[in-house]
């Protein structure tokens, strides 16, 4: 069953950044000091990638070690239970929001979603998930938040690392001053909200004017989230989860933090779930379980399209989330569409 929508009025909160609902840390700027990482990172950027060692020394000076950023990390949005989750992104104005991005920009959707094979309300349900359709994109200078996480927290360390080396490498190519560009708590930047890495390699101009822009072109954003799915794997018309009735015998015996598809839809069966539609047995499907207010438990299976939603978010919650958001989005529109006829 669908969640009901909420009227709870939220600011435009990026799955990345849905943490700053909470009151955020004060923010303790100081200089980065992991000396000895820096000096490497510097060392690879200039022998790989041709950067002078002087200016990147300078520039890795001017960064600013965000204690908000690391408190940010320690407490994700997605560690929420699923009814205290979805109600950040399945509401009224959000909703509304897609219906009308929609609208403004339909032939760019129609086209991308020709191109690429990718739903439309998949696209903007994305885009309103991750920025509220670009009212918030974020606050942080992404060079702190990547230099603040590459240096200084030591869990993802490698990750952001070479997520700082991609940043620096897209500010050159895209004649950015690294300095300005402002993003999430992690380094994701623009209304789709990509990290560097993906800025990158799924980025495309769409409106082919020569210049990618994902903070204010919406055919480059339009066309650059639909080639992401695509190259993550879209089936074009394919299911993306199967709705359940009951609960799991033993749910012990499947890995609920799995997101792509390792169990069939027999399995499932077998161990007491009920589906409405006739999907064969051997379907490939992950175990989706959220939790309700009443501390029960709602299961879904996800199948290859709900493991695409999760490669742009790992959490099955923002993959439900986004989802059932889509769905919405697309009722709403159909609906207008149906009244003007």
């Amino acid at each position: 069953m669908m969640p009901k929508l909420t009227p709870w009025r939220t600011p435009a909160i990026p799955a990345l950044i849905a943490v700053l609902l909470l009151a955020p840390a004060v923010a303790m700027a100081q200089p980065v000091n992991s000396q000895a990482e820096r000096d490497q990172f510097i060392q690879r950027m200039s022998s790989e990638h041709g950067f002078d060692a002087d200016e990147l020394r300078q520039l890795l000076t001017e960064a600013q070690v965000r204690e908000d950023i690391l408190e940010a990390m320690r407490r994700p949005a997605e560690a929420r239970p699923w009814h205290e989750y979805y109600p950040i992104f399945l509401t009224r104005d959000r909703v509304r929001g897609g219906v009308r991005f929609w609208q403004e920009n339909a032939e760019t959707l129609e086209r991308a979603s020709e191109a690429y094979g990718v739903a439309p309300e998949i696209i903007v349900a994305i885009i309103g998930v991750e920025t509220s359709y670009g009212s918030y994109t974020g606050r942080y200078r992404v060079l702190d938040a990547l230099a603040t996480l590459g240096f200084e927290y030591p869990p993802r360390a490698a990750f952001f690392l070479r997520e700082l080396e991609q940043f620096l490498i897209l500010a050159r190519e895209l004649d950015m001053p690294p300095q300005r560009v402002r993003g999430s708590y992690a380094g994701a930047m623009g209304m789709p909200q990509f990290i560097s890495s993906s800025y990158r390699h799924y980025a495309v101009d769409f409106n082919r004017d020569g210049r990618i822009d994902l903070w204010n072109n919406h055919a480059d954003i339009i066309g650059s989230v639909a080639n992401y799915f695509s190259r993550h794997g879209w089936h074009d018309g394919g299911t993306v989860v199967i709705p359940t009735r009951g609960k799991l015998d033993n749910p012990d015996d499947f890995d609920l933090r799995q997101r792509e598809p390792g169990y069939t839809l027999g399995e499932l069966r077998a161990n007491g779930l009920q589906t409405d539609k006739d999907y064969p047995d051997d379907t490939p499907v992950t175990v989706i379980r959220l939790e309700t207010a009443e501390d029960e438990y709602q299961y879904w299976a996800g199948l290859n399209n709900f493991y695409v939603i999760t490669r742009y978010n790992h959490s099955k919650l923002y993959g439900m989330a986004t989802y059932l958001l889509s769905q919405q989005i697309r009722e709403a529109v159909e609906a207008q569409d149906n009244a003007g006829t």
